[in-house]
């Protein structure tokens, strides 16, 4: 993470936020990792391997560029460097990729977010340290476990105030039986608001997510009216208990 990011996140968040640390609190529990999905593949040493090295491949000159959007400003893989505001136009955040592992479950499916297809998105752009192939694919290994993945990297044409360029992010792959699709903030919401794994909850994730964009001077608009919706959702399921 990124020292600006750090020294950013001692500021308060907007009071308007209904989304709170208390409320993300109640949809937390221990859940015990059941691991690997049964009839899913995973992937092994080679298929990390392979992916890194065409990576590394196709890569542009200069330094390895990392687009962050969600998990990664406030859950880094590898090592990376600096850290610049960017946009990725022709893609944006999404719900969009079910889990029956890590924050979700057999029984309560979560969802996680990906760039899908459409509009654009304000991130950040780090530079993946040296050794980069080393942290390349302890970034690899965060972001992909099953084949075929659903969550595929590909180099974006980002813009930033020191200009245009390509950086690798993580995009979804529609054909993909995990995706989603275009799915209505209500269920969503839903869904965040219920789904919890081992890695912690959904809403746990939307909340860290808005914490830290928020941190860099970003404001999802569409985030922000899903956490106004996961608040709702908690304060349901807390009245109805």
């Amino acid at each position: 993470m990124s020292k600006a990011i750090s020294a950013a996140l001692g500021t308060p968040l907007k009071p308007t936020m209904a989304l709170t640390e208390a409320l993300v609190a109640r949809t937390m529990r221990v859940v015990e990792d059941a691991g690997p999905t049964p009839g899913m593949v995973h992937m092994t040493d080679a298929d990390y391997a392979r992916f890194r090295d065409e990576i590394l491949a196709s890569a542009p000159a200069g330094p390895l560029r990392l687009f962050a959007y969600g998990s990664l400003l406030w859950k880094p893989a590898g090592e990376v460097r600096g850290g610049e505001r960017a946009v990725a136009r022709g893609w944006h955040r999404s719900f969009c990729f079910t889990v029956q592992r890590f924050r979700g479950t057999f029984e309560q499916p979560g969802l996680m977010m990906a760039l899908d297809r459409g509009g654009q998105c304000q991130g950040m752009v780090f530079e993946i340290a040296e050794p980069v192939a080393e942290n390349l694919e302890v970034l690899l290994r965060r972001e992909m476990t099953i084949l075929p993945a659903v969550n595929v990297p590909r180099w974006l044409r980002v813009s930033s105030e020191s200009g245009a360029g390509q950086a690798l992010g993580f995009v979804v792959d529609p054909a993909n039986p995990r995706y989603a699709g275009k799915l209505d903030k209500q269920a969503v919401a839903a869904t965040l608001a219920r789904a919890v794994g081992h890695w912690g909850s959904g809403a746990q994730y939307l909340f860290e997510t808005i914490r830290h964009l928020d941190a860099c001077g970003i404001r999802d608009r569409n985030l922000w009216q899903l956490q106004e919706l996961v608040a709702r959702e908690i304060g349901r399921t807390l009245s109805a208990t």
